[in-house]
């Protein structure tokens, strides 16, 4: 089996040129941070399987931070461990965007809630189980988390994981193709209700300030009209595009909002954690009101894209991206997270993967091509 780099083939124990090679990590910890993504599984079992073949013991953190935090919460991962996982959904060690170490809720006796940083117990559970290594697997939030502590003197190797599609530094993450073809599927579904009843369909889709998710899903679905994060949109052009046609399907990310609005939160975020977003297809439809003969109705994704068996591609891209980042632990390179670039899997520094998110470019083939195609996206 070859042992690529970021560059070309090379055995995953070859020798540095510096005169002082990194420390061999021998003993590591893997977690799955944030939310569950399809494809996660087959990090874990990938990333086991290698490191069992390379001499490398592995624990797996439960719930994200969780079991880190708490200290009691590690399990150990052997091969027999992940037989059987490949096609399941979720990930067997659990996840958790809520466990942040650096503002971690906690409640007093009387139920006030604070988020103190609790790294430090981190930092003594890692030097308690005799841990050379944690290797993250999440989105941003997780990345950023890896970063910190990597100051703090812990050695960390990241793994991208969203369906949302906007961690920099990788040309996909896992859990996105799967995320794009529940909600074409939707799409689907909702053409026969919508031509049945002669109805404007709005259907919402995950993906926060990034609208990859809906830009890739209502191109695949065929919907008149995509509304992006990335592109606020004119209620005017929305409402040109579907009139007079017998039924139309708008997909709309959860992050899109109408020029001059605000993005539609459901909660927002409390110290260390991200708002909560939701209503964007509601918000258009108060503002479809009264304005069009069709009835208009709205569908709310949701949960759904995070579910469900992965499909090929992202079973193969967590293998990948699982066995990358065992040959990272076995040549004792850190700070680093694994990455697709164009067929190839690479290694680039966690502080690239944060510099910014990934969002559509307005200019992009992929908004040309629906543009092209007659496809609205109300800016």
């Amino acid at each position: 089996m070859p042992h690529p780099n970021e560059s070309s083939p090379a055995s995953p124990v070859e020798e540095k040129t510096s005169s002082k090679p990194p420390r061999r990590i021998e003993r590591v910890c893997i977690l799955t941070g944030g939310g569950d993504a399809p494809g996660l599984n087959a990090v874990l079992r990938a990333f086991v399987k290698t490191c069992a073949e390379l001499g490398i013991e592995v624990l797996g953190s439960e719930d994200g931070f969780e079991g880190l935090i708490k200290g009691d919460g590690l399990v150990e991962l052997v091969p027999t461990s992940v037989r059987g996982i490949l096609p399941h959904g979720g990930s067997i060690l659990g996840c958790s965007n809520r466990a942040n170490p650096f503002a971690y809720p906690t409640r007093d006796a009387q139920g006030n809630q604070s988020f103190p940083d609790v790294s430090d117990r981190v930092l003594r559970n890692i030097e308690r189980h005799r841990i050379d290594a944690l290797v993250m697997v999440g989105g941003d939030g997780t990345m950023t988390h890896a970063r910190d502590l990597e100051k703090l003197g812990v050695r960390v190797v990241g793994v991208p994981k969203t369906i949302d599609n906007d961690l920099a530094s990788t040309d996909f993450t896992f859990g996105f193709d799967t995320a794009v073809a529940t909600a074409t599927w939707a799409i689907d579904a909702l053409h026969s209700t919508a031509e049945s009843h002669d109805r404007v369909m709005l259907l919402e889709l995950m993906g926060r300030y990034a609208g990859w998710i809906a830009l890739h899903a209502g191109i695949a679905g065929g919907a008149d009209v995509i509304l992006l994060p990335e592109l606020p949109y004119d209620v005017e052009r929305v409402i040109t595009k579907v009139r007079g046609r017998a039924f139309s399907i708008i997909v709309v990310g959860e992050g899109a909002r109408p020029k001059g609005g605000e993005t539609s939160v459901i909660e927002q975020g409390s110290k260390g954690h991200l708002p909560r977003l939701g209503g964007a297809a509601y918000q258009l439809a108060q503002l479809l009101e009264g304005r069009l003969s069709h009835e208009v109705r709205v569908t709310v994704l949701g949960h759904l894209q995070r579910g469900g068996s992965p499909s090929a591609f992202d079973r193969l891209l967590g293998t990948r991206f699982g066995v990358h980042a065992a040959y990272l632990c076995a040549r004792g390179e850190t700070g680093r997270m694994v990455a697709l670039r164009g067929h190839d899997i690479v290694t680039v520094p966690l502080e690239d993967a944060l510099q910014r998110p990934k969002l559509v470019p307005s200019d992009g083939d992929l908004v040309n091509t629906a543009r092209a195609i007659g496809i609205e996206f109300g800016g």
